[in-house]
């Protein structure tokens, strides 16, 4: 640092240059982390967490070896994230650089590039045994990025007090817009004699054009050169409130950000993200070619640093350098678990009833339903992405769609809101609330660029994660079409105002239904009792139905557990100590439950063995005969359903091979859930087309004999001139027959239990397209001809 430099300060402040300088310089020297398991070790630091002492040394030496052999106009550009917290606890000097930071940032960040550019060039100078300056260009460019700030400000109590300071913001990611170049540095040269210069771009981004050229003062002869100009990557995003932190009665608050470098394509829609930046204000023209501004400014946080947080535990999953890195095929960003934690969660899951005791911990607050919670572990880990390139074939599939149904006050909405508590990810929406636009994506101007562009909607949000839809039955008709794609493709195709692509919706869809009639009606088909179209319906791995039967041994318990809530000492104790681990009636918290899912999601992927395929065909082929002649009792997509169904069991248990246990645990969860849903009860046998189609094999079977027994009655009738019960005499052929009075006399002489008034209306169209009966619209009179 020069003498210049020494004397002088920040313009309009009083901090000066020398002590800031000296406190950054000596900060990035002598800092050491605590090393994982001290007192003052932060878990949630991942840069902290990977580096021993001293910390912020070891860190510009990676700068070194990573960027010294690119020159500074080429090469990519060093990050060093610093963490605030450190600087708040080194040293008085270093909390006073802290205060000027979150005061003067833009000042202050560019005074902490130039100190670790001059410790690079030091350590450079010391490596290669000669002076290398910090502007030598061999030296690459290195970017302070800090983060982790003391308090964060919600996104609606941002105010014109905070402009120009350095904020810390939290928020859901709703939109993020292409990347597109912003001009730095311009290039100009002369038309007359080709003498080129090159402006910088000013604060707001303006660049003052010269009017004459400095060699031979020719005016207006400056011309831009696109192709020589420096750019930087920009990028637009929209981030919202998260649902918990809005406030009730509101609508959520909405905030923009501007992201420049690497910080562009670090996060996605849906992401949670924590936002360390500079809140600016910038004027508004009320037309381009007017030099008017309005009163009204327009506001946008300069992005200095993401992170991305988990939404349980509240804990970041990984920091802007890290993201950049990411696959863009994997599925997300991996949720930070601590190393500390990790040999716990291997434990819980060597216990041989580890599948209690997560089912215990599920939910605890709810009664009973073993196996809906059974089946919501494994929708949470979920089965393992194929792609089967190798022969030809697509992708299939890992997620598991469940769909409950039944009666009001049986825990629906509790299981739906717990699940989406825990889930890393996901969107909860209603479905009367819900549109097919809100679900997919929605088309909007940019208020940057003034293009359309698409911004995402709960299934999009929810890529990665769990769309949990409360109310099904209420959604339209348009909004349920939309789910066919997703639930099976994963996929949203869009063509909307020229924009034609197709988005990523790699979900599992957890939906709650109420019967039409209020409560389920089990002599209807679970078609007529929620009026979903079969196509919809097959695509569910697990249907359950929830009914709420009168039992004294099952009420007491219920009310029992009820009223154990509203008590202190009967309220379900979630288990937290490592000592009690092998506990005979362990019950895990909500987040260390959430650190066992995101675990066995991320590193269990398992292999299915030889002898599990074996039983997984034989089941298949048992669940295809367990009908009977001409009953349709299972799919391919059963036997897809079960696949996943074993491999979600087998990373329950963080087992890295399906066993023929898993395959029958999810045979067990199958059948509990068909037996449900798909049971005829005039036959007591399994039959999906009563659940797929509302009419059951047996109802089916039964339409010719009906067609042939009243063709049988009429003619009887006719001949005889019979007359009805009731003392009438009964129409000839030829004449009309009022529908009530041919249906009442035709059951008392037909004396089937297999005669209901819908399979004798598909009787009827059945005579009626074989010519033998005029049937109207409304069945009000059949004419047999």
């Amino acid at each position: 640092m020069d003498d210049s430099i020494a004397q002088s300060v920040i313009w309009g402040t009083t901090i000066h240059l020398r002590d800031a300088w000296s406190a950054f310089h000596t900060f990035l020297r002598d800092f050491t982390a605590p090393a994982p398991g001290m007192p003052d070790h932060d878990p949630t630091d991942l840069e902290g967490a990977a580096w021993p002492d001293p910390y912020y040394s070891k860190l510009l030496d990676q700068v070194v070896n990573r960027g010294l052999s690119a020159s500074a106009s080429t090469g990519p550009v060093s990050v060093l994230s610093l963490n605030c917290a450190h600087l708040r606890q080194f040293s008085d000097a270093s909390r006073t650089l802290y205060r000027q930071l979150l005061t003067y940032p833009r000042e202050v960040v560019s005074l902490m590039d130039a100190v670790a550019l001059e410790c690079v060039s030091q350590l450079c100078s010391a490596r290669f045994g000669r002076a290398i300056g910090p502007d030598h260009e061999s030296l690459p460019r290195v970017q302070v990025r800090p983060f982790n700030l003391e308090n964060r400000c919600d996104l609606r109590a941002l105010n014109p007090r905070d402009i120009d300071k350095l904020v810390s913001i939290r928020g859901l990611v709703i939109r993020t817009g292409s990347v597109i170049p912003d001009l730095k540095t311009a290039f100009f040269r002369c038309t007359v004699c080709h003498f080129s210069s090159r402006v910088a771009a000013e604060s707001g981004g303006r660049i003052t054009e010269p009017t004459r050229c400095p060699r031979c003062y020719s005016s207006q002869t400056m011309e831009l050169v696109y192709n020589r100009c420096e750019y930087a990557d920009k990028q637009l995003v929209r981030i919202q409130e998260t649902p918990d932190e809005i406030p009730h009665g509101q609508t959520p608050h909405t905030v923009s950000l501007v992201a420049f470098d690497d910080n562009v394509d670090v996060p996605r829609p849906g992401d949670r993200v924590e936002v360390t930046g500079i809140y600016r204000a910038a004027p508004i023209r009320l037309s381009p070619r007017e030099r008017v501004y309005r009163s009204v400014y327009r506001t946008y946080v300069d992005v200095l640093h993401y992170r991305l947080v988990d939404r349980q535990s509240s804990t970041f999953t990984t920091s802007s350098a890290d993201s950049k890195g990411q696959d863009p095929q994997n599925e997300r960003p991996p949720v930070f678990i601590p190393e500390a934690i990790k040999p716990r969660l291997v434990s819980i899951g060597a216990r041989p009833d580890v599948l209690d005791v997560l089912t215990r911990s599920l939910a605890p607050s709810v009664h009973g339903h073993e196996d809906v919670k059974r089946g919501l572990l494994c929708q949470l880990v979920g089965g393992t992405h194929k792609t089967f390139t190798r022969v030809g074939g697509g992708r299939f599939r890992g997620d598991i769609n469940i769909l409950m149904c039944g009666d009001p006050g049986t825990s629906k909405s509790q299981l739906l809101r717990y699940v989406h508590q825990i889930a890393p990810r996901g969107i909860y929406t209603s479905g009367r609330g819900s549109s097919a636009v809100g679900l997919t994506a929605y088309v909007t101007r940019d208020p940057e660029t003034g293009l359309f562009v698409l911004e995402s909607g709960a299934l999009v949000l929810s890529d990665g994660g769990i769309c949990c839809i409360d109310e099904f039955d209420k959604m339209s008709e348009s909004a349920r079409s939309v789910l066919h794609e997703v639930m099976e493709q994963q996929t949203v195709s869009i063509a909307k105002a020229g924009i034609i692509c197709q988005l990523n919706a790699r979900t599992s869809l957890l939906a709650a239904a109420n019967p039409v009639k209020s409560r389920y009606d089990p002599s209807l088909s679970i078609v007529q009792n929620i009026q979903l179209p079969p196509s919809l319906t097959s695509r569910f791995d697990l249907i359950y139905i929830i009914l709420d039967y009168p039992d004294a041994r099952s009420d007491r318990r219920l009310a029992e557990h009820i009223i154990g809530l509203y008590q202190p000492q009967g309220q379900p104790r979630a288990t937290t100590s490592a000592e009690d681990i092998q506990a005979p009636d362990l019950t895990l918290d909500a987040m260390t439950l959430s650190s066992y899912i995101a675990y066995a999601r991320q590193h269990i992927h398992p292999v299915i063995s030889d002898d599990a395929g074996q039983d997984l065909i034989a089941g298949y082929v048992e669940l295809r005969a367990m009908g009977g002649k001409n009953v349709f009792t299972a799919s391919p997509r059963a036997l897809e359903s079960l696949i996943r169904l074993s491999e979600a069991h087998a990373k329950l248990r963080l087992g890295d091979t399906v066993t023929p246990n898993d395959v029958a645990a999810a045979l067990k969860l199958h059948k509990a859930a068909l037996r449900t849903y798909a049971l005829d009860p005039a036959t007591g046998r399994l039959d999906l087309d009563l659940a797929y189609t509302g009419r059951s094999a047996a109802s089916r079977e039964a339409v010719p004999r009906i067609v042939r027994g009243l063709l049988s009655y009429v003619q009887n009738c006719s001949q005889e001139g019979a007359r009805a019960s009731s003392g009438q005499a009964l129409p000839a052929v030829g004449q009309a027959w009022p529908f009530a009075l041919l249906f009442r006399e035709f059951r008392s002489f037909y004396n089937q239990r297999e005669l209901t008034l819908d399979t004798f209306r598909e009787a009827l169209l059945e005579l009626a397209e074989q010519g033998a009966a005029i049937v109207p619209p409304g069945y009000s009179s059949i004419t047999f001809t």
